[in-house]
């Protein structure tokens, strides 16, 4: 009978997984893993995750199967279990230690009197996957019902089999998309949506006609940012890499630099200026292109690369905050004297508009870039992979085949 068994785990099929999984690591998510909705969830204790005990990097990643599946301790909270996840350039810093001071204050375990564990960590910001538990104040949601999202940095995070999230979090998951495509969308989406609505005052009626030009175009956070610009009628001037042409040009894109065989000032210099310009990378790699933002005019210059954390990490919490309020005064200040805004924008959970963004989806004005995918038993190999940088949209890991 265990011989049969065995048999029927080594032939199910696991076409969006890519590749196949330990015949022993199937026999452990057999035994625990329950279907959307079946109340055995609610007394499971254990579960798979990927954790690190030391800032050394993805390669202090370790897999345990008996890692404790976290609690609702809010009213206004769901378990989730995780079907799909992504892994995002932030995830391979984190696995550093980058923004750990702050990130240890917003865990609150950074106080003297606090007895607190700092790990072990798990990492992985966004996913998609199906509510299994549901708070006392949850309405709107029901066990069983499918839901993308993406966590704060503060929590633990989604490379695990579930996690706990927020109702201001998450979302409906798009109906068109398999849990592989929803999970490479939630982190690209919140943190373009903070830079271009919050921070950048665009939306949907205020966009058409607008000129904004979008650094690292080909990656996770510049495709999905050339997609909601163009549904919204943007003019879009989009730079990257030899590589990543005809990936943006798919996107429409209506114009492309390709900084590997161009000179980027050179072909701005024969541009109109732009009304806004996003920057994924940081200004030591874009800052030259500030001078192509269009004067007194709410020209915009975003970026989501603030060296608060590096500075907090280098210099210690209060200096270093303090440092990096004073160079971004002096940037806004220089900023203004030329007639250009110089903003930052930040990362953060946002489900009202990944709602918005679902129906975008759904409606086909945006659409999933997924560049890879990894089985779960492979997580360090797709940290390896993303922390190359470079990559062409996202990397996605199939967490419940």
């Amino acid at each position: 009978m265990m011989h049969v068994k065995i048999l029927r785990l080594l032939s199910h099929p696991l076409v969006k997984c890519q590749q196949s999984f330990t015949c022993s690591r199937l026999q452990y998510w057999r035994r625990t893993a329950s279907t959307a909705g079946e109340k055995r969830n609610l007394s499971r204790t254990a579960m798979g995750s990927w954790q690190i005990h030391d800032y050394g990097g993805p390669k202090s990643l370790t897999f345990s199967s008996t890692a404790r599946v976290p609690r609702i301790h809010s009213p206004n909270e769901v378990l989730v279990e995780i079907h799909a996840a992504s892994v995002n350039p932030i995830d391979v810093l984190m696995t550093k230690g980058y923004g750990k001071d702050i990130l240890n204050v917003l865990r609150g375990k950074a106080s003297p009197i606090s007895t607190a564990a700092e790990f072990p960590l798990v990492f992985g910001r966004d996913f998609s996957g199906v509510i299994t538990q549901k708070g006392k104040a949850v309405r709107n949601y029901k066990v069983g019902d499918e839901v993308w999202g993406t966590l704060g940095g503060q929590k633990q995070g989604s490379h695990a089999q579930f996690a706990v999230t927020d109702l201001s979090e998450i979302s409906k998951k798009p109906k068109s998309l398999s849990h592989i495509d929803a999970a490479s969308i939630p982190y690209v989406a919140a943190t373009t949506w903070a830079a271009l609505v919050r921070v950048g005052e665009l939306n949907a009626k205020n966009t058409p006609g607008k000129r904004i030009l979008v650094h690292g175009a080909s990656g996770g956070i510049g495709t999905f940012a050339i997609q909601l610009l163009k549904a919204w009628g943007g003019h879009v001037t989009a730079i990257c890499g030899t590589e990543g042409v005809d990936l943006v040009r798919d996107l429409r894109a209506d114009a492309i630099i390709d900084y590997k065989t161009q000179d980027p000032k050179s072909e701005l210099l024969q541009m109109e200026k732009f009304d806004l310009i996003y920057d994924p990378l940081g200004k030591e790699k874009t800052g030259y292109s500030i001078d192509f933002l269009k004067n007194w005019e709410g020209g915009k210059f975003v970026t989501i690369a603030s060296p608060l954390l590096p500075e907090t990490d280098s210099h210690g919490l209060l200096p270093g905050a303090l440092k990096w309020g004073a160079d971004l005064g002096l940037d806004i200040i220089k900023g203004f004297r030329e007639g250009k805004n110089y903003r930052v924008a930040f990362f953060m959970p946002d489900g009202k508009a990944l709602g918005t963004i679902a129906k975008m989806v759904d409606e086909e004005q945006i659409k999933p870039v997924v560049e890879k995918v990894f089985t779960f038993d492979e997580v360090p190999t797709a940290y390896e992979k993303v922390g190359q940088l470079h990559g062409r949209g996202k990397t996605v890991i199939c967490v419940k085949p």
